[in-house]
């Protein structure tokens, strides 16, 4: 258990870190802002990825002991079809976005083209899912983790960590968007529930957007 929550916390120090303005800053100062926004996508994905694989290989290698629930069939099938829905939402919300820019792929490519502005600009979404939920991608993950059929405490730590780091990621990410979209993102903020469908008027922003 003590491997896992340390590399749970490794995992969210690198990605906040890398997150944050101070990280991105310097890589655009040290590398230059043209080199910053056609690889730095790509690079954060790229050690988000690493950093997850220890949790990933605990979880697989030591979840088997000590369950919480284990549910038997044929309930099991409800487990699953929420785990069906979760994966399918959360592909589609990353189509949404453009799959090839969250990736960092779309900025390498225009980048190796020599292309003066290697990152596209960003759109506002409020359609598809982001007209369901705020933080779609948050949701149907959610929904993948803790619809698990065979629940260990380690898979229990694991998804209520992730929870806690979504719900406080969520207001961060939040923060930069009202920053960015201003007004149109407020109204959007009022009409549409961060996470939970149908409880718009219950996730109401503070009066800073926070």
């Amino acid at each position: 258990m003590i491997e896992l929550l340390i590399a749970l916390l490794l995992w969210s120090v690198f990605h906040s870190l890398m997150a944050g303005v101070a990280a991105k800053n310097w890589f655009q100062d040290t590398f230059g802002e043209r080199t910053y926004r056609g690889l730095y996508r790509l690079l954060f994905n790229i050690i988000a990825g690493w950093t997850l694989l220890p949790i990933l290989y605990l979880l697989a290698t030591r979840a088997p002991n000590g369950l919480l629930w284990s549910v038997p069939m044929p309930y099991r099938l409800i487990n699953y079809t929420v785990q069906f829905i979760g994966v399918l939402g959360a592909l589609m919300s990353l189509w949404q976005t453009d799959v090839w820019r969250f990736m960092g792929l779309r900025q390498i490519v225009r980048f190796l083209h020599g292309e003066a502005d290697p990152e596209p600009p960003s759109r506002f979404i409020d359609t598809g899912t982001y007209k369901v939920v705020r933080h779609p991608l948050y949701f149907f993950s959610l929904l993948i983790l803790w619809a698990n059929p065979v629940m260990s405490w380690l898979a229990f730590i694991a998804s209520g960590w992730a929870t806690i780091y979504f719900i406080v990621g969520s207001y961060l990410e939040e923060r930069r968007l009202l920053a960015k979209f201003g007004d149109p993102y407020r109204r959007y903020q009022a009409q549409v529930p961060r996470f939970i469908p149908l409880l718009r008027g219950h996730d109401q922003p503070s009066a800073t957007g926070k």
